[in-house]
């Protein structure tokens, strides 16, 4: 059985995101999608991305985790 990582993109209202641009990348393992996202999430950000969840097999792993700096 293989597992299936995912990220669950959020804005600001904290409603999930989907569409265009907002990739649906499934992972093999945790690391593969942590090291995914630490290269990305800037490009995230700039698309309005506010925070992300990180998911194996639907079941959420953590997060939200916010993409912006804490003031």
């Amino acid at each position: 059985m293989s597992d299936a990582w995912t990220w669950t993109y959020l804005d600001a209202e904290a409603n999930e995101m989907t569409g265009e641009g907002l990739p649906t990348t499934v992972f093999p393992s945790q690391s593969d999608a942590e090291n995914w996202f630490g290269e990305s999430w800037h490009e995230l950000a700039a698309k309005g991305v506010d925070a992300v969840s990180l998911y194996r097999d639907g079941q959420l792993v953590y997060g939200p985790m916010a993409l912006q700096p804490a003031e």
